[in-house]
């Protein structure tokens, strides 16, 4: 296996992994703002107050974007599996 082929598959796994996660964490980014603005708005210090929004709103992108997760990832999985002799041997 060429130098360039790692380089390719990695760079296809970081990329993957990029477009899976962003989302969650645009998501929590999002929700962790907005809360911080509340907090300092109506001057509410608690530190336990920031994490059940993003956790809930976490879950729930996590259940919008689910199906669509895992498709990349098996899209991704699957073209490996596929290519496992070129890799190997």
């Amino acid at each position: 296996m060429s130098a360039e082929a790692v380089i390719s598959l990695a760079e296809r796994g970081v990329y993957t992994i990029l477009v899976v996660a962003g989302p969650l964490l645009l998501i929590a980014l999002a929700v962790g703002l907005a809360v911080s603005i509340f907090q300092a708005t109506t001057q509410i210090q608690e530190q336990t107050l920031a994490f059940i929004p993003k956790i809930v709103a976490v879950l729930v992108g996590v259940v919008i974007l689910g199906p669509w997760m895992l498709s990349r990832l098996l899209s991704y999985a699957s073209e490996i599996l596929q290519n496992l002799t070129r890799f190997v041997g």
